[in-house]
Protein backbone atom coordinates (compact mmCIF):
# COMPACT_ATOMS: atom_id res chain seq x y z
CA UNK A 1 0.00 0.00 0.00
CA UNK A 2 1.38 3.67 -0.72
CA UNK A 3 -0.32 7.19 0.09
CA UNK A 4 -0.66 9.17 -2.97
CA UNK A 5 -1.95 12.57 -0.03
CA UNK A 6 -3.09 13.73 2.92
CA UNK A 7 -6.01 16.27 2.83
CA UNK A 8 -5.56 19.26 4.80
CA UNK A 9 -9.00 21.31 5.37
CA UNK A 10 -9.56 25.40 6.25
CA UNK A 11 -12.98 27.13 6.55
CA UNK A 12 -12.36 28.30 2.64
CA UNK A 13 -12.04 25.11 1.54
CA UNK A 14 -16.12 25.12 1.95
CA UNK A 15 -17.09 26.24 -1.78
CA UNK A 16 -17.68 23.54 -3.81
CA UNK A 17 -17.39 23.89 -8.01
CA UNK A 18 -18.89 20.03 -8.65
CA UNK A 19 -22.68 19.48 -7.68
CA UNK A 20 -24.00 19.49 -3.80
CA UNK A 21 -27.30 19.67 -3.73
CA UNK A 22 -29.90 18.59 -0.87
CA UNK A 23 -33.48 16.55 -0.73
CA UNK A 24 -32.40 14.68 -4.23
CA UNK A 25 -35.01 12.19 -5.72
CA UNK A 26 -32.94 9.26 -6.18
CA UNK A 27 -35.51 7.66 -8.83
CA UNK A 28 -33.23 10.12 -11.32
CA UNK A 29 -30.09 8.77 -10.65
CA UNK A 30 -30.80 4.79 -10.76
CA UNK A 31 -31.90 2.40 -13.55
CA UNK A 32 -35.17 1.14 -11.27
CA UNK A 33 -35.91 4.79 -11.97
CA UNK A 34 -37.25 4.73 -8.28
CA UNK A 35 -36.54 5.33 -4.57
CA UNK A 36 -36.58 8.08 -2.06
CA UNK A 37 -34.18 10.97 -2.07
CA UNK A 38 -30.64 11.65 -0.52
CA UNK A 39 -30.30 13.97 2.32
CA UNK A 40 -27.02 15.28 0.43
CA UNK A 41 -25.99 14.47 -3.47
CA UNK A 42 -22.67 15.67 -4.48
CA UNK A 43 -20.80 15.19 -7.94
CA UNK A 44 -17.65 16.39 -7.64
CA UNK A 45 -15.59 18.16 -10.25
CA UNK A 46 -12.04 16.18 -9.38
CA UNK A 47 -10.33 13.63 -7.12
CA UNK A 48 -8.75 16.50 -5.23
CA UNK A 49 -12.91 18.15 -4.99
CA UNK A 50 -13.63 14.63 -3.65
CA UNK A 51 -11.25 14.34 -1.24
CA UNK A 52 -12.31 18.29 0.22
CA UNK A 53 -16.03 16.95 0.59
CA UNK A 54 -14.88 13.47 1.99
CA UNK A 55 -13.27 15.46 4.76
CA UNK A 56 -16.00 17.52 5.59
CA UNK A 57 -18.56 14.52 5.96
CA UNK A 58 -19.29 13.77 9.83
CA UNK A 59 -17.83 10.57 10.70
CA UNK A 60 -21.57 9.50 11.11
CA UNK A 61 -23.35 10.05 8.47
CA UNK A 62 -23.73 7.40 6.24
CA UNK A 63 -21.94 7.48 2.37
CA UNK A 64 -22.95 5.55 -0.51
CA UNK A 65 -21.34 5.82 -3.95
CA UNK A 66 -23.13 5.46 -6.89
CA UNK A 67 -22.19 5.45 -10.79
CA UNK A 68 -24.67 4.81 -13.29
CA UNK A 69 -27.24 3.67 -10.56
CA UNK A 70 -27.57 0.35 -11.66
CA UNK A 71 -27.39 -2.91 -9.18
CA UNK A 72 -28.76 -0.70 -6.86
CA UNK A 73 -32.42 -0.30 -4.66
CA UNK A 74 -32.93 3.10 -3.32
CA UNK A 75 -35.70 2.27 -0.27
CA UNK A 76 -39.19 4.90 -0.65
CA UNK A 77 -37.62 6.13 2.79
CA UNK A 78 -34.58 7.85 0.71
CA UNK A 79 -31.22 8.34 2.23
CA UNK A 80 -30.51 9.40 4.94
CA UNK A 81 -26.96 10.59 4.64
CA UNK A 82 -24.43 11.62 1.43
CA UNK A 83 -24.48 9.74 -2.05
CA UNK A 84 -21.54 10.74 -3.72
CA UNK A 85 -21.93 9.89 -7.78
CA UNK A 86 -18.87 9.36 -10.12
CA UNK A 87 -21.03 9.12 -13.25
CA UNK A 88 -19.82 11.49 -15.88
CA UNK A 89 -17.36 13.46 -13.40
CA UNK A 90 -14.41 11.12 -12.51
CA UNK A 91 -14.14 9.74 -16.41
CA UNK A 92 -10.60 9.81 -17.32
CA UNK A 93 -8.94 7.10 -19.36
CA UNK A 94 -5.84 6.58 -20.37
CA UNK A 95 -3.46 4.43 -21.79
CA UNK A 96 -0.08 4.53 -19.18
CA UNK A 97 1.63 1.93 -21.11
CA UNK A 98 0.69 -0.20 -24.23
CA UNK A 99 -1.03 -3.06 -21.93
CA UNK A 100 -1.49 -0.83 -19.09
CA UNK A 101 -4.78 1.13 -19.16
CA UNK A 102 -5.71 3.53 -16.26
CA UNK A 103 -9.42 4.32 -15.50
CA UNK A 104 -11.26 6.21 -12.81
CA UNK A 105 -13.98 5.03 -11.51
CA UNK A 106 -16.73 7.12 -12.89
CA UNK A 107 -15.92 5.42 -16.76
CA UNK A 108 -18.91 3.65 -17.70
CA UNK A 109 -17.64 -0.29 -17.98
CA UNK A 110 -18.41 -0.43 -22.21
CA UNK A 111 -16.31 2.22 -22.41
CA UNK A 112 -13.53 0.76 -20.91
CA UNK A 113 -14.10 -2.00 -22.91
CA UNK A 114 -14.56 -0.44 -26.39
CA UNK A 115 -11.08 1.57 -25.50
CA UNK A 116 -9.11 -1.55 -24.88
CA UNK A 117 -10.09 -3.06 -28.30
CA UNK A 118 -9.29 0.61 -30.07
CA UNK A 119 -5.85 -0.55 -28.87
CA UNK A 120 -5.61 -3.67 -29.26
CA UNK A 121 -6.10 -5.33 -26.05
CA UNK A 122 -7.77 -8.13 -24.97
CA UNK A 123 -9.30 -9.36 -21.24
CA UNK A 124 -11.84 -6.62 -20.76
CA UNK A 125 -14.11 -7.32 -24.01
CA UNK A 126 -16.63 -8.85 -21.27
CA UNK A 127 -16.97 -5.26 -19.38
CA UNK A 128 -19.21 -4.25 -22.61
CA UNK A 129 -22.20 -6.60 -21.07
CA UNK A 130 -22.00 -4.41 -17.20
CA UNK A 131 -24.22 -1.76 -16.97
CA UNK A 132 -22.11 -0.14 -14.77
CA UNK A 133 -18.64 1.72 -13.71
CA UNK A 134 -15.43 0.91 -12.92
CA UNK A 135 -15.84 2.03 -9.85
CA UNK A 136 -18.94 -0.24 -9.00
CA UNK A 137 -17.20 -3.40 -11.08
CA UNK A 138 -14.01 -2.59 -8.76
CA UNK A 139 -16.54 -2.69 -5.64
CA UNK A 140 -18.02 -6.22 -6.51
CA UNK A 141 -15.88 -7.70 -8.72
CA UNK A 142 -18.06 -7.13 -11.70
CA UNK A 143 -18.35 -10.32 -14.36
CA UNK A 144 -20.24 -10.82 -17.91
CA UNK A 145 -20.06 -13.60 -20.34
CA UNK A 146 -16.91 -15.87 -18.58
CA UNK A 147 -15.32 -13.00 -17.35
CA UNK A 148 -14.77 -11.11 -14.41
CA UNK A 149 -12.97 -7.57 -13.02
CA UNK A 150 -10.28 -8.50 -10.82
CA UNK A 151 -8.29 -10.88 -12.51
CA UNK A 152 -7.22 -7.76 -14.90
CA UNK A 153 -6.60 -5.29 -12.36
CA UNK A 154 -2.97 -4.48 -11.36
CA UNK A 155 -3.71 -1.40 -8.57
CA UNK A 156 -6.41 -0.07 -7.57
CA UNK A 157 -6.72 3.92 -6.34
CA UNK A 158 -8.82 4.20 -3.38
CA UNK A 159 -9.67 7.61 -0.77
CA UNK A 160 -10.95 7.30 2.78
CA UNK A 161 -13.38 9.23 4.38
CA UNK A 162 -10.60 11.71 5.36
CA UNK A 163 -9.64 12.30 1.98
CA UNK A 164 -6.62 10.42 2.03
CA UNK A 165 -5.85 8.61 -1.37
CA UNK A 166 -3.57 5.09 -1.34
CA UNK A 167 -2.29 3.10 -4.72
CA UNK A 168 -3.13 -0.43 -3.27
CA UNK A 169 -2.52 -4.20 -5.25
CA UNK A 170 -4.82 -7.20 -5.39
CA UNK A 171 -2.69 -8.68 -2.51
CA UNK A 172 -4.63 -6.32 -0.17
CA UNK A 173 -7.66 -7.64 -0.92
CA UNK A 174 -9.71 -10.90 -0.70
CA UNK A 175 -11.61 -11.89 -3.81
CA UNK A 176 -13.86 -13.82 -4.73
CA UNK A 177 -17.73 -14.20 -6.80
CA UNK A 178 -19.32 -10.87 -6.80
CA UNK A 179 -17.50 -10.23 -3.78
CA UNK A 180 -14.19 -7.76 -2.47
CA UNK A 181 -13.04 -7.23 0.89
CA UNK A 182 -10.56 -4.70 1.49
CA UNK A 183 -9.52 -2.29 3.64
CA UNK A 184 -12.74 -0.68 5.61
CA UNK A 185 -14.06 2.59 4.83
CA UNK A 186 -12.11 3.25 1.52
CA UNK A 187 -13.50 3.28 -1.47
CA UNK A 188 -11.99 2.82 -5.15
CA UNK A 189 -11.44 5.97 -7.34
CA UNK A 190 -9.51 4.40 -10.23
CA UNK A 191 -8.59 1.10 -11.22
CA UNK A 192 -5.01 0.71 -13.12
CA UNK A 193 -5.67 -2.69 -16.41
CA UNK A 194 -2.34 -5.10 -16.99
CA UNK A 195 -4.32 -6.21 -20.12
CA UNK A 196 -2.67 -8.67 -23.25
CA UNK A 197 -2.13 -7.88 -26.67
CA UNK A 198 -5.11 -9.29 -29.08
CA UNK A 199 -4.76 -12.15 -31.14
CA UNK A 200 -8.05 -11.63 -32.80
CA UNK A 201 -10.78 -8.77 -33.67
CA UNK A 202 -11.67 -7.53 -30.37
CA UNK A 203 -14.13 -4.81 -32.37
CA UNK A 204 -15.84 -8.26 -33.86
CA UNK A 205 -15.97 -10.12 -29.89
CA UNK A 206 -17.60 -7.10 -28.21
CA UNK A 207 -20.17 -6.73 -31.02
CA UNK A 208 -20.71 -10.49 -30.89
CA UNK A 209 -21.45 -9.80 -27.22
CA UNK A 210 -23.68 -6.75 -27.46
CA UNK A 211 -25.63 -8.88 -29.96
CA UNK A 212 -25.47 -11.87 -27.13
CA UNK A 213 -26.84 -9.50 -24.57
CA UNK A 214 -29.49 -7.84 -26.69
CA UNK A 215 -31.08 -11.51 -27.39
CA UNK A 216 -31.13 -12.59 -24.16
CA UNK A 217 -31.62 -9.50 -21.93
CA UNK A 218 -34.41 -7.12 -21.28
CA UNK A 219 -32.49 -4.07 -22.96
CA UNK A 220 -34.47 -0.55 -22.50
CA UNK A 221 -36.46 -1.23 -19.48
CA UNK A 222 -36.66 -0.37 -15.92
CA UNK A 223 -34.08 -2.65 -14.61
CA UNK A 224 -31.24 -3.13 -12.34
CA UNK A 225 -29.49 -5.53 -14.18
CA UNK A 226 -28.93 -8.89 -12.44
CA UNK A 227 -30.77 -9.09 -9.07
CA UNK A 228 -29.02 -12.40 -7.47
CA UNK A 229 -25.87 -13.80 -7.89
CA UNK A 230 -25.95 -17.31 -9.65
CA UNK A 231 -25.62 -20.26 -7.34
CA UNK A 232 -22.57 -22.40 -7.48
CA UNK A 233 -23.25 -24.90 -10.28
CA UNK A 234 -26.40 -23.23 -11.39
CA UNK A 235 -28.20 -19.84 -12.65
CA UNK A 236 -30.65 -17.69 -10.62
CA UNK A 237 -32.94 -17.09 -14.20
CA UNK A 238 -33.13 -20.85 -14.42
CA UNK A 239 -34.12 -21.34 -10.73
CA UNK A 240 -36.82 -18.78 -11.21
CA UNK A 241 -38.26 -19.45 -14.53
CA UNK A 242 -38.76 -23.33 -13.26
CA UNK A 243 -40.50 -22.20 -10.27
CA UNK A 244 -43.07 -20.14 -12.80
CA UNK A 245 -42.06 -16.77 -11.69
CA UNK A 246 -41.30 -14.84 -15.02
CA UNK A 247 -44.15 -12.42 -15.83
CA UNK A 248 -45.40 -12.35 -12.06
CA UNK A 249 -45.99 -9.25 -10.63
CA UNK A 250 -46.14 -7.04 -7.36
CA UNK A 251 -47.65 -3.86 -7.52
CA UNK A 252 -45.31 -1.64 -10.44
CA UNK A 253 -42.65 -4.31 -10.60
CA UNK A 254 -42.69 -7.46 -12.19
CA UNK A 255 -39.81 -10.52 -12.93
CA UNK A 256 -39.02 -10.00 -16.61
CA UNK A 257 -40.61 -12.40 -19.36
CA UNK A 258 -37.07 -12.33 -21.49
CA UNK A 259 -34.89 -13.54 -18.33
CA UNK A 260 -36.03 -14.29 -15.03
CA UNK A 261 -32.92 -12.80 -13.02
CA UNK A 262 -34.35 -9.25 -13.90
CA UNK A 263 -37.47 -7.35 -12.27
CA UNK A 264 -38.55 -4.68 -14.66
CA UNK A 265 -40.55 -1.09 -12.95
CA UNK A 266 -43.07 -1.59 -15.36
CA UNK A 267 -45.69 0.66 -14.16
CA UNK A 268 -44.72 3.30 -11.73
CA UNK A 269 -42.95 1.03 -9.15
CA UNK A 270 -41.96 1.74 -5.82
CA UNK A 271 -39.17 0.65 -4.32
CA UNK A 272 -41.20 -1.43 -1.73
CA UNK A 273 -42.81 -3.00 -4.81
CA UNK A 274 -39.44 -4.27 -6.02
CA UNK A 275 -37.72 -5.27 -2.72
CA UNK A 276 -41.29 -7.19 -1.89
CA UNK A 277 -41.29 -8.99 -4.96
CA UNK A 278 -37.26 -9.93 -4.64
CA UNK A 279 -38.06 -11.17 -1.52
CA UNK A 280 -41.04 -13.43 -2.59
CA UNK A 281 -39.03 -14.62 -5.31
CA UNK A 282 -36.48 -15.82 -2.95
CA UNK A 283 -38.76 -17.42 -0.44
CA UNK A 284 -40.58 -19.56 -3.85
CA UNK A 285 -37.32 -20.19 -5.33
CA UNK A 286 -35.96 -22.09 -1.90
CA UNK A 287 -39.00 -23.72 -0.83
CA UNK A 288 -39.36 -25.33 -4.32
CA UNK A 289 -35.57 -26.01 -4.85
CA UNK A 290 -34.25 -25.73 -1.42
CA UNK A 291 -31.91 -23.01 -2.56
CA UNK A 292 -31.47 -19.79 -0.86
CA UNK A 293 -30.67 -17.39 -3.95
CA UNK A 294 -28.23 -14.89 -2.36
CA UNK A 295 -28.68 -10.80 -4.25
CA UNK A 296 -26.41 -9.52 -6.24
CA UNK A 297 -27.86 -5.95 -6.41
CA UNK A 298 -27.52 -4.02 -3.43
CA UNK A 299 -30.40 -2.41 -1.21
CA UNK A 300 -30.02 0.86 0.36
CA UNK A 301 -31.91 3.44 2.51
CA UNK A 302 -34.52 3.89 4.69
CA UNK A 303 -38.14 2.42 4.44
CA UNK A 304 -39.85 4.95 6.00
CA UNK A 305 -38.13 8.69 5.22
CA UNK A 306 -36.10 10.30 8.55
CA UNK A 307 -37.68 13.28 10.02
CA UNK A 308 -36.92 16.71 7.97
CA UNK A 309 -35.25 14.37 5.52
CA UNK A 310 -38.03 14.93 2.74
CA UNK A 311 -38.06 18.96 1.56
Amino acid sequence: MTVISETTMSAEDEIFMGELRTSEPMSRHTSWRTGGEAKHFFKPDSIEELATFLAQVPVDEEIVWIGLGSNLLVRDGGINGAVICTSGVLGKLVLLESDLIRAEAGVPCAKLARFSVRFGLAGAEFLIGIPGTVGGALAMNAGAFGGETWPVVEAVETMDRHGRRYLRTPEEYKIAYRSVEGPANEWFIAGHFRLKIAREDGLARTKALLEKRNETQPMGQASCGSVFRNPEGDHAGRLIEVSGLKGYVIGGAVVSEKHANFIINSDGASAADIENLIHYVMRRVEAEHGIRLVLEVHIVGDAVAAAGLQG
